[in-house]
């Protein structure tokens, strides 16, 4: 299948995901006498938003261009679910694919919902004029994937579930979208895509669980919170077990799980808790830092690739980020900046690296 043809379907399948769309809690007097029929129209799931998240992440917030250089994903996260497989707001076909989930995360939960994403990321050595293999720097990879995930709330904690499946190599169209974007910018193209890794399928299994530990303020005061993660991806692209905190100050802080840079599990926007109607209900200001840590055992765009000999480098198994950033809530949408700053990943790397990330919520 021709590279363009298998985007379009990758994108066409997220689309149609999206606009089958899933049903949202009406207000709270009205709950229970609003709940979609066994047949809902697309013109009926209007009436019921769920939140965009838009991702844009890139090393020009930190004036280099490699590492790590550029990813920009897309997710939707619906509405609350009664559950996954009876659900009446659901599609047929998404009910029978849940079916197959139902002890993925048992338990008491108070709501739930699911997230779809579309998702790319890129990477590049640090020299851009050479074509020759640069044995002692990483590798060029690109990574273009699908994701389907489901989160499992309390008040006090979330539970993720999900799976991601694209493609390393040139089927993700990573050379392309930096040379384009390149080329519009009046930048030099990297000169040595010719090397970078070859077609994979990729698979990453993700589960992890975020707990609000600490609450602190009063009405009308400044207000701070403490939110940990921990937990572990299995696959071909990335293996791992990870850890964290999150610290919050400001004078609104939001219902959700804390803030992420572009990863499996980070759309954090949590399912609604309880009858409540919107998620990005008020308006305020809040100021976070958090740490992340990593045991990393596979990495496929520092290992290469799994099943075939392309270049490689010898990895750090511990890696770790620490961040900074604020975020800005509306009725309906917020707005958040972070500046990262991971660990050198291989050996050979010159230094840490930082780049920046702005995430856009919206709720429609």
């Amino acid at each position: 299948m021709p590279i363009s043809l298998r985007l379009a379907c990758l994108t066409k399948l997220l689309l149609f995901c999206m606009t089958s769309g899933l049903a949202h809690a009406a207000d709270t007097k009205d709950y229970e006498h609003t709940r979609c029929g066994e047949k809902p129209t697309v013109g009926e799931l209007r009436n019921y938003p769920g939140v965009y998240n838009l991702y844009f992440e890139n090393d020009l917030f930190a004036g280099t261009d490699n590492n790590y250089t550029n990813g920009v994903k897309l997710s939707w996260i619906s509405a609350n679910l009664q559950d996954y497989t009876s659900d009446p707001c659901l599609p047929l076909w998404i009910r029978r694919l849940n079916r197959l989930s139902r002890n993925l995360q048992p338990g008491a939960y108070e709501s739930r919902n699911m997230v779809f994403s579309l998702g790319q990321e890129m990477y590049t050595p640090t020299d851009r004029t050479r074509t020759d293999l640069i044995t002692n720097d990483r590798p060029y990879a690109g990574w273009l994937y699908l994701g389907m995930a489901y989160n499992a709330r309390t008040e006090k904690e979330m539970d993720t579930v999900e799976l991601d499946i694209g493609m390393v190599g040139p089927a993700s169209l990573a050379r392309q979208s930096q040379n384009f974007i390149h080329d519009l910018r009046g930048i030099d193209r990297f000169n040595g895509w010719d090397n970078q890794l070859k077609n994979e399928l990729g698979i990453i299994y993700v589960r992890e669980k975020k707990q609000r530990v600490l609450e602190m303020g009063e009405s009308g005061g400044p207000k701070m919170d403490a939110i940990t993660h921990y937990g572990y991806a299995l696959g071909n692209v990335k293996t791992y077990l990870n850890a964290g905190v999150e610290f919050r100050i400001g004078s609104y802080l939001p219902n959700d799980f804390g803030t992420s840079p572009i990863r499996p599990a980070s759309d954090s926007n949590a399912p609604l808790a309880g009858k409540s109607w919107r998620r990005l209900s008020e308006g305020g200001v809040h100021a976070f830092v958090s740490l992340d840590g990593r045991t990393m055992l596979r990495n496929i765009f520092l290992d290469g690739n799994t099943f075939a000999d392309s270049h490689s480098v010898s990895k750090y198994y511990l890696v770790g980020d620490v961040a900074a950033g604020i975020a800005w809530q509306w009725r309906g949408g917020k707005i958040t900046y972070a500046q990262y700053l991971r660990s050198k990943e291989f050996h050979g790397q010159v230094k840490p690296q930082s780049y920046g990330s702005i995430t856009l919520s919206l709720e429609y």
